[in-house]
Order: structure tokens, then sequence, then C-alpha cells
């Protein structure tokens, strides 16, 4: 169960840090005006953000 615990934070962390980083690039797209781009980024943030609110859910579950 530890073990478990600890990968769901390590998998937080690691969809936060992938949030960020795709942010960054819609920003640059949204800059050069491709449309299309800053779309596809948009919807990656918004499903990094389901997975993370799911293994937040499931780490409430194991405390």
């Amino acid at each position: 169960m530890v073990n478990r615990k600890k990968r769901l934070e390590r998998g937080i962390v690691s969809i936060d840090k992938q949030i960020k980083i795709h942010l960054e690039k819609q920003a640059r797209a949204k800059e050069k005006g491709n449309l299309e781009l800053e779309g596809y980024y948009g919807k990656e943030i918004s499903g990094l953000e389901n997975t993370k609110k799911k293994k937040e859910e499931m780490l409430k579950k194991e405390d």
C-alpha cells in the first residue's frame, strides 16, 4: 500500500510538470497564431487535468 501511495504522488507531480510544459507550448502556439496547435494543447491539458484529478481521488482513498 505504501508503494502505491508513493507511486500516485510521483504520478501527480509528473502530471503537474507535463501540464506546465503544455501550457508553455500552448502560449507559444498562440503567439505564432497557430490555432490548431493551440487547440491541440488545450485538449491535452484537459486530459492531463482529468487524469490528475482521478489520481488525487485514488490517493485520498489510500489514506
